[in-house]
């Protein structure tokens, strides 16, 4: 039997550069996008129950994320992973990458009005003059509980003692801003 093999194409039938631009696209680019959604599975891989469900993905996608979860030798997860990649390309990335972007800054978010409202804590704490502009700013704070537990902080602060006052100016100082 002889071997197939493909015929050059004839000269007529080479595209032109505008029909080149509209051809599939380069091998390697197909395998960037593979490794990409592989790379995405193995993220998913990685997640909480609750979140793997709240993402509403196809149930063979499910069952093999769950798998790949128990597989500890290294070859096998690699054709698991593999096996991911290939279940991926039939499900639309882009909801599931925006939502892990989500879950990713909200913590990034909470961390910065956190170190915000330490900052202010500490403004105050070190002059009186900071209660007032952080009560402009947050019109719903208590300015009167709030010098209280500063001058509380500040005593036990100078006493040695268990920062209990510290604590609590910070827990109302979130409680006025709207992060509890």
């Amino acid at each position: 039997m002889t071997p197939a093999y493909r015929r050059p194409p004839a000269r007529n039938d080479l595209p032109t550069d505008g029909e080149a631009a509209g051809a599939r696209p380069s091998k390697t680019r197909l395998k960037h996008e593979m490794e990409a959604l592989q790379a995405l599975g193995e993220t998913l891989v990685s997640l909480d129950a609750a979140r793997l469900r709240s993402l509403e993905l196809p149930e063979r996608l499910v069952d093999a994320v769950v798998l790949a979860r128990g597989i500890t030798k290294h070859e096998a997860r690699r054709r698991q992973m593999q096996y991911l990649g290939r279940l991926m390309r039939d499900v639309d990335p882009v909801p599931i990458r925006a939502a892990l972007e989500r879950w990713e800054t909200v913590p990034r978010e909470e961390k910065a009005r956190f170190a915000a409202l330490e900052g202010w804590r500490d403004r105050i704490l070190a002059d009186a003059a900071a209660l007032d502009a952080f009560v402009a700013e947050h019109p719903d704070a208590d300015r009167a509980s709030l010098a209280r537990l500063a001058d509380a902080a500040r005593n036990e602060r100078s006493r040695g003692e268990p920062p209990r006052a510290f604590r609590e100016l910070f827990r109302a100082m979130r409680r006025a801003t709207g992060n509890i």
